[in-house]
């Protein structure tokens, strides 16, 4: 399991990056999006971002010992 303060960084950093998702982006910050959903793949195992997503929201939520579900990606 990835440190969960990493993994929670890396989280908030695709949301936030890539909540602004226009075709106009700058290909640096694409080029930060895609580098950051690789490295969420890669931490949690899985093969696509809004899996990594997923299992890095469950991860965390085992992490703080919440009893709640995760939402949905």
């Amino acid at each position: 399991m990835a440190d969960p303060t990493i993994l929670r960084e890396l989280v908030e950093q695709y949301e936030t990056l890539s909540a602004p998702h226009t075709p106009s982006m700058a290909p640096e910050t694409r080029q930060r999006i895609e580098d950051i959903a690789y490295t969420l793949c890669v931490s949690t195992g899985t093969r696509k971002v809004r899996s990594a997503l997923a299992a890095a929201r469950r991860q965390l939520a085992m992490a703080d010992g919440a009893s709640e579900t995760p939402q949905p990606v």
